[in-house]
């Protein structure tokens, strides 16, 4: 039993992903300081005078639980994209290359599909003869040539 749990970690696929996943925590980590330190300021900044932060207070003047934060979501959304685009190109794009040179394809563009006339599904693979879902036969979207007719 534990030969074939350590035979699981062993595999090539997990420990990639553990080293994905330890340096997307990593860089998680380098963003947020990013974000709290340089990216919150300058949007308080913009907003002027004493104010604690880009936003509207809805309720009694110095009630933080009723400040409505548009700086504070403005700054999620920066750290989320800078976030995306340090994993694309730091795990993402290198792992399609070495994926490419084994062969093998990922993160590739999905294949065509087509609507099941039956139940309407919208997913079901264009060379699919039955559907997923509902089991009903599908009709073929690339017919064979007929052949020529001699007269």
């Amino acid at each position: 039993m534990l030969r074939g749990f350590k035979n699981f970690l062993m595999r090539g696929d997990v420990i990639v992903v553990a080293v994905g996943l330890v340096t997307a925590l990593a860089f998680s980590t380098l963003i947020k300081a990013f974000t709290d330190s340089v990216i919150n300021p300058v949007i308080a900044r913009l907003q002027g005078g004493k104010s604690v932060g880009l936003g509207w207070q809805l309720g009694a003047q110095g009630n933080s639980s009723t400040y409505l934060n548009i700086g504070s979501f403005i700054a999620a959304l920066i750290y989320f994209i800078i976030f995306m685009a340090v994993i694309y190109f730091l795990i993402v794009v290198p792992y399609k290359f070495t994926q490419a040179r084994r062969g093998v394809e990922a993160f590739g563009e999905p294949g065509p599909v087509k609507t099941c006339p039956e139940c309407l599904a919208e997913d079901i693979p264009g060379a699919a003869r039955k559907c997923r879902y509902c089991g009903s036969d599908q009709p073929r979207t690339s017919e064979p040539p007929e052949p020529p007719r001699t007269p």
